[in-house]
């Protein structure tokens, strides 16, 4: 399920809001690289919509969203825009492409909500692993109550991505575990509504 063996074009007609989701975290990473040249880089984080929770500062609603198509230097774009590439396309198959786009956008919100809720320290974060760990979650749901979907492997696979993602959280500084954990939660209750909305419709078929 997981390996990617399309070409770029065909990656682009199976799966064009994950290569949408991509190309906006490149773009976005492309303008705060330019706009850090002539500011300060943690200026430039906060202006472009980063989350926070600083002395004498109010974070507004809006950057609930807009953090998630943030990354604070290449490296993080990298590794999220891969997960993105390699896990999250087949998902888009799976839910199709609207459902897929409000449960990333969902997880990527809920994520940055525990964000704020759950640090106790003044803190500055961004980055899409909120809602990569949405996606996660939304396998494993599958993997749980829809076995013929996913297959044993790739259910094992993603436990091994989970654990080791949640092991790194803990122990490498500078991760948002929250965030991990409010876009895993948000995962979780999207695929759930998700699983009940398509048994209800199928009843009234």
């Amino acid at each position: 399920m997981f390996a990617r063996r399309e070409s770029l074009k065909e990656y682009i007609t199976l799966y064009p809001i994950t290569a949408l989701l991509i190309l906006v975290n490149i773009v976005v990473w492309g303008l705060m690289e330019i706009f850090s040249l002539s500011q300060n880089p943690n200026v430039t984080l906060l202006q472009f919509g980063a989350i926070f929770d600083l002395p004498n500062m109010k974070a507004e609603v809006w950057r609930y969203a807009a953090a998630m198509f943030i990354h604070i230097g290449f490296a993080h774009l990298f590794f999220n825009s891969f997960a993105l590439y390699v896990f999250a396309a087949p998902l888009e198959r799976m839910l199709g492409k609207w459902r897929y786009l409000l449960t990333y956008i969902v997880c990527g919100i809920t994520g940055n909500i525990f964000s704020m809720w759950l640090h106790k320290d003044y803190f500055v974060s961004a980055g899409a692993s909120g809602a990569i760990y949405g996606i996660y979650a939304a396998f494993l749901f599958l993997a749980i109550f829809r076995k013929d979907i996913i297959d044993y492997q790739t259910k094992q696979t993603l436990l091994v991505i989970v654990g080791i993602g949640f092991a790194n959280s803990l122990f490498v500084p500078n991760i948002d575990i929250y965030a991990h954990l409010g876009g895993f939660v948000g995962g979780i209750v999207m695929m759930a509504l998700i699983v009940l909305s398509i048994k209800r419709r199928h009843r009234r078929a």
